[in-house]
């Protein structure tokens, strides 16, 4: 069976999306982004985009995105 590739996260990727691998929360964290384990967060995490998130709490989004598609 062929190795799956990688998930490529976008700007249009949304936090549900990247916190299916747990890995990118230590990622997340690096960056700074909050609110990860709060209610009101995990009520949005379906809807909230990187492009989002990165905009509402000026954190770089290339930087983030090279980050997260590393693996």
């Amino acid at each position: 069976m062929p190795k799956q590739k990688p998930k490529k996260y976008t700007k249009n990727s949304t936090l549900a999306e990247v916190l299916e691998d747990p890995k990118n929360q230590k990622i997340l964290e690096k960056f700074n982004v909050p609110c990860l384990a709060c209610p009101f967060a995990s009520l949005e995490m379906k809807t909230l985009t990187l492009e989002q998130i990165t905009k509402l709490y000026q954190i770089d989004l290339e930087k983030l995105l090279e980050e997260l598609n590393k693996k």
